[in-house]
């Protein structure tokens, strides 16, 4: 791999911005009053009634939804893709799960309010969850922004909604539980962004959701066996590190410690290219992480001088990112019990940059982290990116962030409903905070106004939505039966 220079991830910031006014998501535009954002909002409700949003009807023409599977796969690692149709082939849910660019393509047709944020691009429920910040704490958050870009607040809140409605269906709700999940979930998006309006500048900024006090608040909404459960994962997620994957992905080799195979879901760098030399493919991997190195903050970049790379593999990860190129890097610093593990993964366009617009250019890498940073209150301290050009001639875009520091996911199939209703209390909290720190928060405030007529327009969005996405979903299984598709599954 030939490293290609490292540009700056905020491209756009070089713009000259003339007094009075302000960048916006790559756009120069007026600092306006908190009287002038609230008309803002109120005329955005005037000219897109909150009460349309609740419409879903595709049309005659809305493109096969396998068919763009099938699109994506053309980029994709090909041994990999049958993988990838048999994680989603499971069941309703894990579809929707990795089908965000069906779901973009949908909300392409549906009203827009016309105020624009850092959307994470493909907000469903699992991607969510707890993890460590830089001091230590851990914190609640959005944890995945491969599809990050800048959009439709409402198309985020959209794609969130219907996966409650579609995780309640999988895990048997009835449809007045459903409803209650959903109003509760849009209720907490509207309450935190009305107060996020009323909130300064740096106060937005500093606000977070640490999990202590997340635990705290479920003792007293939900029953003792839900907060058990919910102990115990934190606990679980405080295990995951670089020193237990080093303990169960790593074996010694001829003295040295190299990452286990176990494909196709974890196969070492030497297995995939075996025609090269393994110190010439360490030689490539070792200025991928040069590169690297150099988009991060300067402390951070010290602190990483500080390992070595001692090992390299390909690893499968997620749903729908099953087929673009990941790659797990051990690093090891002071000596062998100094382990940290990087993650390496493949950036391409988002989702959304089709349907609402490309920008100014900027690597697919870049993209990823400049949204990170913008909609997550505490980033990996070692989030960063780089662009290579690989074996294959091709250049491609990659972010960089440690494989596990204190990550945890919510298990959403042992949730009662009750249960279900407070995680999306606090997942509609954590996006309305991501968009008020991207976005126009006293807009979109004045937008959601304090009637809950948004809220109830989406909750039936969302189940509409959630009886496409199982038509969806039967076009899938009806794909592999006639052999358009062949999909492994079990893996």
């Amino acid at each position: 791999m030939e490293s290609v220079d490292v540009r700056d991830d905020d491209v756009e910031d070089d713009q000259p911005v003339p007094a009075g006014m302000r960048l916006e998501h790559g756009k120069v535009v007026p600092h306006l009053t908190v009287a002038e954002r609230d008309a803002r909002g109120k005329a955005a409700r005037r000219e897109v009634p909150r009460e349309s949003h609740a419409a879903f009807t595709p049309g005659s023409l809305r493109p096969d939804p396998v068919e763009l599977l099938e699109r994506q796969a053309v980029t994709r690692v090909s041994e990999l893709v049958p993988l990838r149709y048999g994680r989603m082939l499971v069941s309703p849910f894990t579809f929707y799960r990795g089908g965000a660019l069906i779901m973009a393509s949908d909300l392409a047709g549906t009203p827009r309010s016309g105020l624009t944020t850092q959307v994470c691009g493909d907000a469903h429920l699992m991607n969510f969850g707890a993890f460590g910040s830089p001091e230590r704490q851990l914190v609640f958050g959005i944890n995945d922004f491969d599809e990050t870009y800048p959009g439709p607040w409402e198309w985020d809140v959209k794609r969130l909604a219907a996966s409650f409605a579609i995780a309640g269906r999988d895990n048997g709700y009835t449809s007045k539980e459903r409803r209650k999940v959903l109003l509760t979930l849009l209720g907490a998006y509207r309450s935190a962004m009305r107060g996020f309006a009323g909130m300064t500048n740096l106060a937005v900024w500093y606000s977070h959701m640490d999990v202590e006090s997340v635990v705290q608040q479920l003792r007293k909404t939900v029953d003792k066996s839900t907060v058990t459960r919910a102990e115990a994962n934190i606990a679980k997620a405080r295990s995951r590190d670089s020193i237990q994957a080093f303990a169960k992905l790593t074996q010694v080799v001829d003295g040295e410690p190299r990452i286990i195979s176990d494909p196709p879901l974890i196969q070492p760098i030497e297995e995939l290219f075996g025609e090269m030399d393994r110190e010439q493919l360490m030689d490539m991997m070792r200025t991928l992480v040069r590169g690297y190195r150099r988009t991060l903050q300067s402390d951070r970049r010290h602190l990483l001088e500080d390992f070595r790379l001692a090992h390299v593999a390909r690893k499968v990860v997620g749903v729908g990112s099953v087929g673009t190129r990941a790659w797990i890097l051990l690093m090891l610093g002071r000596d062998e019990r100094d382990p940290l593990f990087l993650q390496a993964k493949e950036a391409e366009a988002s989702v959304l940059e089709q349907f609402v617009g490309a920008g100014r250019p900027k690597p697919h890498g870049a993209r990823v982290v400049h949204g990170q940073h913008l909609m997550q209150e505490s980033s990996d301290i070692f989030l960063g990116w780089q662009s290579a050009e690989g074996a294959d001639g091709v250049k491609r875009d990659f972010y960089v962030r440690q494989l596990r520091d204190w990550k945890g996911s919510a298990i959403v199939e042992a949730m009662n409903p009750a249960a279900m209703a407070a995680y999306s209390r606090m997942c509609g909290w954590t996006i309305a905070r991501a968009h008020a720190r991207s976005g126009d928060r006293i807009a979109i405030a004045a937008y959601l106004g304090a009637r809950d007529v948004f809220d109830q327009a989406i909750a039936e969005f969302s189940e509409t939505y959630a009886d496409q996405n199982e038509r969806d979903y039967d076009a899938l299984v009806q794909a592999e039966k006639a052999g358009r598709i062949t999909a492994h599954r079990g893996l």
